[in-house]
């Protein structure tokens, strides 16, 4: 009989001190330091990349100097409100916006530029392949533009063993070498991946292993 586990928390929430950089210290750098009645910043990547996650941890940096932000994506319907408390704007998957959704992303903007707060988006990518009304493609391009990179296999690597670590979980080199070769290095899969197995090893009372691995996925499968 499989033990129930109690819920644990997945992954670290999202913040600049667990995003391992590779080549993206320059847009780090940067959001670190934005400031107020700075340019609109825009990160654009692949899915997985980090993106979402250097912008929520921007969000959090913002809440822990106990300020404001807004932040929205395309999973928002439109109308969007608006705040004159948030001291940042924070708009995700600019590239999945509908019409009615670029049409509020672009009103933020306005009012974003009238108040002084900075707008922050993402999107997979750069702002003139945006399949967005001008005007909103525009704005989402006139200021600060990074092109998030995605961890290489030794930086992937790290990480996982990192969280890993940060879990108390044993990762043989048997089962790193699963998991890289076998999946996409997308990190946020990855750490999912990594959530999923925590939480079946802890249910089946077994250590982590390339046959635990290879059962959980045949269950998750059938």
């Amino acid at each position: 009989m499989r033990q129930i586990p109690l819920p644990i928390a997945g992954f670290e929430a999202a913040a600049f001190d667990n995003f391992l950089p590779g080549a993206n210290a320059s847009a780090i750098e940067h959001l670190q330091t934005l400031g107020t009645q700075a340019a609109p910043v825009y990160l654009w990547g692949t899915s997985g990349s980090g993106k979402t996650h250097l912008m929520r941890a921007l969000v959090h940096r913002i809440e822990a100097q106990g300020l404001h932000a807004g932040w929205f994506s395309a999973g928002d319907a439109a109308p969007w409100p608006s705040d004159d408390a948030w001291a940042l704007i924070a708009i995700d998957g600019c590239d999945a916006l509908d019409a009615d959704q670029q049409h509020a992303a672009f009103t933020l903007f306005v009012e974003a530029a009238t108040r002084g707060v900075p707008v922050v988006a993402t999107g997979r990518v750069p702002p003139v392949d945006l399949a967005v009304r001008e005007d909103l493609r525009t704005r989402l391009g006139w200021g600060h533009v990074f092109a998030i990179q995605p961890l290489s296999e030794p930086e992937a690597r790290a990480a996982l063993r990192r969280e890993a670590d940060r879990r108390a979980l044993f990762f043989s080199d048997d089962v790193m070498d699963y998991l890289l070769t076998r999946f996409a290095r997308d990190l946020k899969h990855l750490m999912a991946l990594l959530d999923r197995l925590d939480q079946f090893s802890l249910a089946t009372k077994r250590a982590i292993t390339v046959p635990l691995l290879k059962q959980m996925l045949a269950e998750e499968r059938s």
